[in-house]
């Protein structure tokens, strides 16, 4: 129970707020392009609690956790109006992107406070523990969402690259998609795609870091 506990208290602000910015950061993106739909809803805001999706934010990363040792959840989807944005199918990609984009700086915030915990000795482990948690969540959001299959992410980026009949076409899987990812995920496939994703973004990670590496060593 005593560890339950302390990976709880290592988990529970990353994931919070990895998966919070992420809604957050499409409706910003999507207030830029023209949409205020997000922003009307109140969903415009850096606030965790107005994302927290009690299933998806709470119970579902604890049951994971307890039953997989795997961590993973979701937040109260932002709502978008994509006929609204100025160059919908353009738009719909920047949008898209904006969530990943935003767990990929988090996940840089985390690895420079690690190289900064370093830097200063600091020889308690709970607060390296929870920047590992946040650089490997936020790598896991990043990648998971990236997924060109619709309504993930890039779902919606692969959709807005393609041309306009194929992407007619494409974007009517959406409401097969949560399905199509749990079928990869049963067949063990996922794997497949989130764990080259996540290797090729903490290389790109490493590297940006690398000077502030470099000079607090």
């Amino acid at each position: 129970m005593d560890d339950l506990i302390r990976n709880i208290a290592v988990y529970a602000l990353p994931v919070l707020f990895a998966i919070t910015l992420h809604e957050a950061a499409h409706a910003y993106v999507a207030r830029y392009f023209g949409d205020n739909t997000a922003y009307a809803a109140g969903r415009m805001t850096l606030n965790p609690l107005v994302h927290v999706d009690i299933v998806g934010t709470i119970v579902i990363p604890i049951a994971l956790y307890l039953t997989t040792g795997f961590v993973f959840g979701y937040a109260k989807p932002v709502p978008v109006d994509f006929a609204r944005l100025r160059n919908p199918k353009r738009d719909m990609a920047w949008v898209a992107l904006a969530g990943p984009g935003a767990n990929f700086i988090m996940a840089l915030m985390w690895l420079i406070f690690a190289v900064v915990l370093v830097a200063f000795g600091v020889g308690e482990e709970f607060p390296h523990k929870v920047a590992q948690a946040g650089l490997i969540v936020n790598l896991l959001l990043f990648a998971f969402n990236l997924l060109p299959i619709p309504p993930l992410d890039g779902g919606r980026v692969l959709t807005s690259m393609l041309p306009t009949r194929l992407a007619y076409q494409f974007a009517r899987i959406e409401p097969y998609g949560f399905f199509i990812v749990l079928a990869l995920l049963f067949f063990n496939l996922l794997s497949f795609w989130v764990g080259p994703v996540m290797m090729f973004g903490r290389m790109l990670l490493q590297l940006i870091a690398s000077p502030l590496t470099l000079l607090l060593s």
